[in-house]
């Protein structure tokens, strides 16, 4: 990664007046953000071209409003409030929920207000027959010998997800795919984390053998361990929410917000379907940040903390501006590259002000052994503690960041 560090605003020179001084900072502000844009845009664009035909998730939503009914009842709409999906669900027999899922894996897994086993259960069957799917491919002489190694990948992914003990909440073989898993008991979870990565999320990078720590699953399960480690008699659940279309490598979509817009959207409707009363911690790391910066003035009042790590930015210039009553906690490593990215906003690029800095009024965290950009999940590290102790509300074991020793004063607030 290119460092900008040469180009950060710096005080007046000797003999410089402090017009001359914002003068010169704006100069380097916007040669900051030329030299992002050139280095960002030569990375090329991330937006895959679509032929027109429906994907797996269209062609399921079209078949479940073809279908229109069961047992006499009306389905519910795919965009259904999740109180109404729920009591939808309340009044079939365990029977008709199962056939309906069989019949609609994909619709059934992904329907907030749907039973959350019932879920678990419909995306089984819903990767089970992505998985066929990509055995045929495996074998098609239609494809290029790439395409062919590329659908074994992808299979042997899926394969992994399809393991006895793993929770999948929301499952998407469209595109790139999308995924989410449940780490411990989200039914009966008093706090439940829910954690939004970064760049290259998909499918593939949704758990990694190497550096485990750095993908969605290892550090949603590696959080949900130390949550239990650090209240182990306070129920808790930990989501690894991939279930957006994230930007792929550090080209223009990762500087900007469509993206991230969209992702907001459905990280909203997401917690407001989980179910329960919980109390939700979103721990967000690098562009995820962007995206709970962008959600955070939607989210219900179940949030009450938001925790972000190696950020880009929230796409506001302090707390007050994310308008949110949750709590807005901090972290970087001395060593995260991200440290060198513009942290303003021009012309659609940039994400706005450091979360980190005195100035934008967040809760710095101490990301002690975090060692670079993706580390703040690796068992062992302050970093990892740190996130553990505020999504489990145990905030007076948090270690604040140097400069910002009240950052674990209490509010009240469990």
């Amino acid at each position: 990664m290119t460092s900008f560090s040469a180009l950060r605003p710096s005080l007046p020179a000797p003999g410089v007046s402090a017009s001359e001084a914002q003068g010169s900072t704006a100069w380097r502000a916007l040669l900051t953000l030329a030299v992002a844009f050139v280095l960002l845009a030569t990375t090329g664009w991330t937006a895959v071209k679509q032929d027109g035909a429906p994907g797996p998730f269209e062609a399921a939503v079209q078949a479940w409003e073809a279908d229109g009914r069961i047992a006499g009842r009306a389905l519910p709409g795919t965009d259904a409030p999740p109180q109404a999906v729920a009591g939808f669900f309340s009044s079939l027999s365990p029977a008709q929920r199962h056939r309906l899922a069989a019949r609609h894996p994909l619709v059934v897994g992904n329907l907030g207000g749907a039973p959350v086993q019932l879920r678990y259960r419909a995306n089984r069957l819903a990767l089970a027959e992505a998985r066929r799917t990509e055995r045929r491919r495996m074998r098609s002489d239609r494809l290029t010998e790439a395409g062919r190694k590329h659908a074994a990948r992808r299979m042997k992914r899926l394969s992994a997800l399809l393991a006895e003990d793993r929770k999948i909440l929301a499952f998407d073989p469209s595109g790139h795919g999308r995924a989410a898993e449940v780490f411990g008991d989200l039914a009966h979870a008093r706090r439940v984390s829910v954690v939004v990565p970064g760049v290259d999320t998909e499918l593939l990078t949704f758990e990694r053998e190497d550096r485990a720590y750095s993908a969605p699953a290892g550090m949603a399960g590696a959080l949900q361990n130390a949550q239990r480690a650090a209240a182990p008699a306070e129920p808790t659940a930990t989501i690894a929410w991939a279930d957006y279309s994230a930007p792929l490598g550090l080209g223009v979509d990762a500087a900007s917000v469509p993206m991230a817009e969209a992702g907001a959207e459905r990280l909203v409707g997401f917690v407001r379907a989980l179910p329960g009363r919980s109390r939700v911690t979103l721990v967000c790391h690098s562009y995820g940040s962007v995206v709970c910066g962008v959600a955070a003035d939607d989210l219900p009042r179940r949030v009450v903390d938001i925790a972000v790590a190696g950020s880009p930015g929230m796409r506001a210039d302090d707390v007050t501006e994310l308008g949110t009553d949750a709590r807005v906690w901090a972290m970087r490593d001395g060593d995260d590259w991200i440290a060198d990215v513009p942290h303003l906003e021009f012309g659609g690029l940039g994400h706005g002000a450091d979360p980190v800095a005195a100035g934008f009024g967040a809760r710095r965290l101490s990301a002690e052994g975090a060692a670079g950009h993706a580390g703040y999940f690796v068992p062992g590290t302050r970093s990892l503690h740190n996130l553990a102790a505020v999504g489990a509300g145990r905030m007076g074991t948090v270690l604040c960041a140097e400069g910002d020793t009240e950052c674990a004063t209490t509010d009240g607030r469990a």
